[in-house]
């Protein structure tokens, strides 16, 4: 298992020509799982509606099985700590991702944010940065956090 997350992270870091297909869906998984885990970061601790809603994200986004996904969000998790920017994450999912597939991670991101009923602004302004990063309109940004918080049943 420890060769598996540090292959995973190893694909990450290598620059993208040598990478194989294998490898560039890791990166990407990564670096969408990387971007989940940032709006808790801020937070002492990741409570358990966090995680569940970081883990069905994923899901949704990814064939992954539960174990994968375990391993997958701890590797983000870990990485995450390290990370001194975003640019290097959104560089490769604006590489990867359709533009309707990014609106689907702020939504996600949003998700997360709403997981524990309250959004602080570290959050909010993760958020806002990562989806300028991405290239999300205003506009998408906005219809993206509303689905978010209507899912949540928060109004």
């Amino acid at each position: 298992m420890l060769k598996t997350l540090k292959d995973l992270f190893d694909s990450f870091a290598q620059p993208a020509p040598s990478q194989s297909p294998a490898q560039r869906e890791h990166a990407v998984q990564l670096a969408a799982a990387v971007l989940l885990v940032e709006v808790v970061r801020s937070e002492s601790s990741m409570d358990t509606a966090e995680r569940t809603t970081m883990v069905a994200a994923l899901r949704g986004k990814f064939a992954l099985s539960d174990d994968e996904l375990e391993r997958l969000l701890e590797l983000a998790v870990t990485t995450s700590r390290t990370a001194y920017d975003y640019q290097r994450f959104t560089s490769s999912l604006n590489d990867h991702f359709t533009q309707d597939q990014k609106i689907h991670l702020v939504e996600a991101m949003w998700q997360v944010a709403y997981a524990d009923a309250h959004v602080d602004a570290n959050e909010n302004h993760t958020i806002s940065k990562v989806a300028g990063l991405l290239h999300v309109t205003h506009g998408e940004y906005i219809a993206a956090k509303l689905r978010a918080k209507e899912a949540a049943q928060l109004g």
